[in-house]
């Protein structure tokens, strides 16, 4: 800005020299030259008034005047006809100087105004864009509201109806299984009922724990200590499926919430990481933090998730897996929204997953 100001006084300081000079040394009687050279003034009067308003044009216009005027006086003074035309030319020059500058200073007045017009709408456009995402956000809560109303109904005759039959099947087959011969080919059936009896009563197991509301016990939880738990448990799994750990745990606070509740979450995170990667692979896990977040991230090398799967994942009963029920995710999203967190997921295909479990850092739930 200070540049372009000292670039315009440059010009109009050499406008008005070059058209005085050309008047002190062109001879009066090339009458018809003074005539341009008095015109040439127009110029920077015209300039100043549009770049500095009002100030520009009356301080260029009275500058003139005082250099042009002793040219009237003395060089021209024995012309007397030709005086009163030039004096005045040098009342032109200051009226138009005047008139420029008021005419300028209303148009730099109007453009404030449409500028802080222009303001004022672009912030009540980010306003209303804010609170049109808030308005959607808040369907989609209503909405998943709806439905975990509809499944805890439906759930509490599940309950009833499915889990008391299913553990009168199981001891049925546990008196079977030990009715029949250790060397019989009949025995290997038996432990294939109680499986998949064990493996129904869990589908009914995990569709209450997302249907049912869980109430949030709060309590100190250390992340890093329920991330050494977490991998314990999943130790032999993670050996069976020939899957690398990799974990890399950053020293961060403790923050409140329900340990048991967390560990469930970040555990269907791990196997949910070691499903993506049926022939082995390498299962990343990072603890951070970030401003007054913490965070968990689990990494996995599998296929990864295209862009359209990352909308429906944490959906219930959405699944890629035959023997998925599409409730592990949807449990996890669940509770860490009841602690005030959110689970991201970043992921292109064929270059792996990776979920991040975020959590705020203060030991206070709001």
């Amino acid at each position: 800005m200070r540049a372009n100001h000292l670039l315009r006084l440059c010009v109009l300081f050499v406008l008005v020299g070059a058209v005085t000079a050309l008047h002190y040394t062109t001879n009066t009687s090339l009458d018809e030259f003074h005539d341009i050279y008095r015109r040439l003034y127009y110029l920077p009067i015209v300039l100043g008034g549009i770049w500095y308003a009002i100030r520009g044009g009356v301080a260029t216009s009275l500058l003139i005047s005082i250099l042009y005027a002793p040219h009237v006086i003395f060089q021209w003074g024995h012309h007397p006809a030709t005086n009163l035309e030039q004096y005045l030319e040098i009342l032109l020059y200051n009226a138009i100087g005047l008139l420029t500058g008021v005419l300028s200073a209303r148009e730099q007045a109007q453009s404030m105004r449409y500028r802080k017009t222009a303001e004022r709408l672009e912030e009540s456009y980010s306003r209303l864009r804010e609170q049109a995402d808030q308005l959607l956000e808040v369907e989609e809560q209503l909405r998943r509201a709806d439905r975990l109303s509809a499944l805890g109904e439906l759930s509490a005759g599940l309950a009833h109806e499915i889990r008391n039959p299913l553990g009168s099947i199981r001891g049925t087959a546990e008196i079977l299984r030990d009715g029949i011969p250790a060397d019989s080919p009949h025995q290997e059936f038996a432990a294939i009922l109680i499986k998949e009896v064990d493996r129904l009563n869990q589908v009914v197991q995990d569709f209450l724990d997302f249907a049912r509301p869980g109430k949030i016990e709060a309590g100190r939880v250390d992340l890093n200590q329920m991330v050494d738990e977490v991998l314990a448990l999943s130790g032999r799994m993670l050996q069976k499926s020939r899957t690398e750990l990799q974990v890399d745990k950053a020293s961060i606070p403790c923050c409140r919430g329900n340990a048991e509740q967390l560990k469930q979450a970040l555990l269907n995170l791990v196997l949910n990481a070691m499903q993506a990667m049926p022939d082995g692979g390498i299962l990343r896990v990072t603890t951070g933090q970030k401003g007054n977040q913490l965070f968990i991230a689990v990494s996995d090398s599998g296929q990864g998730i295209s862009a359209e799967m990352q909308n429906r994942i944490f959906d219930p009963f959405f699944t890629t897996r035959h023997e998925g029920t599409g409730l592990g995710l949807a449990i996890s999203g669940r509770i860490v929204r009841g602690h005030g967190g959110r689970i991201d997921v970043n992921s292109e295909p064929g270059q792996g997953a990776t979920f991040t479990l975020s959590l705020p850092c203060s030991e206070s739930m709001e």
